[in-house]
């Protein structure tokens, strides 16, 4: 065997050589070649020359605007997992903060400042102390009438939270007068944002030289208005069922202490790790109540709260892939038949 390999093999190598050509120009390597080069054309996401924010139309074509929304717009689209899960969230999210920002006349943009502050993680601090859905710091929080003790943290208060959110950027749109220098005082601090200001001889916050943590904090907003208007374009193709839908709920009112969460979640069907899911706000194992002050605990339905993704609506039709949709629609006809 040995000697008839090495009597042949030279013209095989001849053979391979020759060859060569022939299957570097064939379809095989013409398709991948292709193939690579239109991965390669999409790599990037395009900074449009403009973008509308709050109701003002922002120019992105001067150099360090362009570049800023660049940087932001790679960064949403290659943090995979954290895009995804903030598309998942914004599913269960937008529909209760939505209703809040437009009755307290804040513009709807202001969600994104959101996303960006905490992924849409209701649970979510910071090493800082900042916590919630808004992530307000405790004394911030206070100041705009937010409980934050031992027992209840209302910053991780999804509707409460929201209100205090609402308070603050209002507060701040009487001081500056534009929605893009208040959406960088919520990083900054008002204080910090009009004095710079006035060192600048500025009137916008995007004309600020800043720390580079508030010098990107509005692209960033900007970024996330983009991928959650259409996340397709960033290469994010889910389906229905891959949301996180709104937990069925009912409400009670509690003006009592509870001494033992675990046993009361228990007197309502639910455990107690559902009952601290479904209001975060309560921190601790008791409820003390010494005030007689009105909590309303969410507990969640015993039959609608487990999971059946087959009925998932997506509260935006281009959060899903168009066949998902049309699935789902013809799945729900179905189900009224």
């Amino acid at each position: 065997m040995k000697k008839t390999y090495q009597l042949y093999a030279p013209w095989i190598t001849a053979l391979l050589i020759a060859l060569t050509p022939f299957l570097l120009s064939s379809d095989i390597f013409h398709n991948k070649k292709e193939e690579k080069e239109e991965i390669m054309k999409y790599s990037c996401i395009p900074v449009p020359d403009s973008i509308e924010f709050c109701g003002t139309k922002i120019d992105l074509t001067r150099y360090d605007r362009r570049e800023r929304m660049d940087r932001e717009l790679m960064a949403f689209t290659y943090m995979h997992s954290t895009s995804l899960q903030i598309i998942k969230r914004a599913n269960r999210y937008f529909p209760i903060v939505e209703p809040i920002l437009k009755k307290n006349g804040i513009p709807d943009d202001f969600k994104y400042l959101m996303v960006i502050e905490s992924n849409l993680n209701p649970q979510a601090r910071s090493h800082a102390g900042a916590a919630g859905l808004w992530q307000f710091m405790p004394g911030t929080a206070r100041e705009f009438n937010l409980e934050v003790n031992n027992h209840v943290d209302e910053r991780y208060h999804v509707e409460k939270s929201t209100q205090a959110a609402c308070k603050y950027l209002k507060q701040a749109y009487a001081r500056f007068g534009n929605w893009e220098s208040v959406a960088a005082s919520y990083n900054a601090g008002q204080g910090r944002i009009s004095k710079q200001m006035d060192s600048q001889y500025a009137d916008n916050a995007l004309d600020l030289q800043l720390v580079e943590e508030t010098a990107r904090y509005v692209y960033r907003i900007l970024a996330a208005k983009m991928m959650l208007t259409n996340p397709k374009q960033f290469g994010f193709l889910l389906k229905s069922s891959d949301l996180y839908p709104i937990i069925p709920y009912r409400n009670i009112t509690v003006e009592e202490s509870i001494d033992d969460l675990a046993r009361f979640a228990k007197g309502q069907g639910i455990n107690y790790a559902l009952l601290r899911n479904m209001n975060p706000w309560l921190r601790s194992s008791s409820l003390p109540n010494h005030g007689k002050k009105k909590y309303i605990l969410a507990i969640p339905d015993k039959e609608k709260m487990h999971y059946n993704p087959k009925v998932t609506i997506p509260y935006n039709r281009n959060w899903v892939t168009a066949v998902s949709y049309t699935h789902l629609r013809a799945h729900e006809t179905t189900l009224h038949l």
